[in-house]
């Protein structure tokens, strides 16, 4: 059960406040002067006069989801204002919220409410990643590229990582491993045709020339995850796959007859096994109420 210190629910429980510098000098562009006490609270803005952040991690965007997006803004409006920085230029980037702000043009919106904040391009980059690393929508290259970004970029531990995103460390060590496929192949856990199991189980194979020829076959083949880690194994190790199960030799029907007949009497599962005339009787009992129940038979009191 978590408990409520548990660091990686207090960094989620803050949300991106936990990232952003509360701010007294005024971070708006000189065309919309905030006032007094307007600094950090929501705001309109213009949608025109707002460019697309840089620093983003999702390259895909469903465009369904988005269209939807836009047709409940249209009901309700926007529920959650997007988060700004200000820019010499007298207009402004965005920090996070990028499918608000794209279903607010498409739902045909003058303004949107946003929340104004002065950071710097490392801050924007890293609130970025983080806000969007605690979303469910990445695919699953992005994330890998988000987390690597993180390490490399901003020099974090996955410790670090899994506290500020709330995921495991143990899993994201394996998306940060999805980095060593060959490109075709993170083309394909991108697009969906992989996903992130089969990936996994991929990454065993230590060739690329293997790796994409393996791939190839699942996503022709619409192999499942288990599939796959069995696939992997044969590639692997072809010589357990080239040792075929021995044949079980075929049972007398007189022996068959009589195992029947012990099991009806006894009640319980017998084997019999034979060979020219030798052999042994192997009675199976599940618990001690069977046992008893066997020996009673076996040995009736007089």
């Amino acid at each position: 059960m978590t408990t409520a210190t548990d660091p990686k629910r207090r960094a989620l429980g803050k949300g991106l406040d936990s990232l952003l510098p509360r701010v007294h000098a005024p971070a708006v562009a000189p065309s919309l002067p905030p006032t007094d006490g307007e600094v950090g609270k929501p705001r309109e803005i213009p949608v025109d006069m707002i460019d697309r952040n840089p620093f983003q991690t999702r390259s895909q965007v469903d465009e369904g989801q988005l269209s939807e997006l836009a047709a409940s803004i249209t009901a309700n409006g926007v529920v959650q204002p997007i988060l700004v920085r200000p820019q010499a230029n007298g207009r402004f980037q965005l920090i996070a919220g990028e499918r608000r702000w794209r279903a607010s043009e498409l739902a045909g919106k003058k303004t949107i409410p946003a929340i104004l904040r002065q950071v710097s391009d490392e801050q924007a980059m890293e609130i970025t990643i983080v806000e969007n690393l605690q979303r469910a929508d990445l695919n699953a290259m992005e994330q890998a590229r988000a987390f690597d970004r993180l390490s490399r970029e901003f020099h974090m531990t996955q410790e670090q990582m899994a506290v500020r995103t709330g995921k495991d460390r143990t899993t994201i060590t394996n998306f940060i491993r999805l980095l060593k496929l060959p490109q075709h192949v993170q083309m394909n856990v991108e697009s969906g045709a992989l996903s992130f199991g089969h990936a996994k189980a991929l990454l065993g194979l230590n060739h690329h020339a293997d790796l994409e020829k393996a791939a190839q076959r699942v996503v022709s083949l619409s192999l499942s995850v288990r599939q796959t880690e069995t696939l992997v194994q044969t590639m692997l190790f072809p010589e357990r796959a080239k040792k075929e199960p021995k044949p079980e030799p075929p049972v007398d029907p007189n022996v068959r007859e009589v195992a029947e007949k012990l099991q009806r009497a006894l009640g319980l599962k017998v084997h019999i096994e034979d060979n020219k005339g030798r052999g042994r009787v192997i009675i199976e009992y599940a618990d001690l109420a069977d046992f008893d129940a066997l020996l009673g038979r076996l040995s009736p009191e007089n």
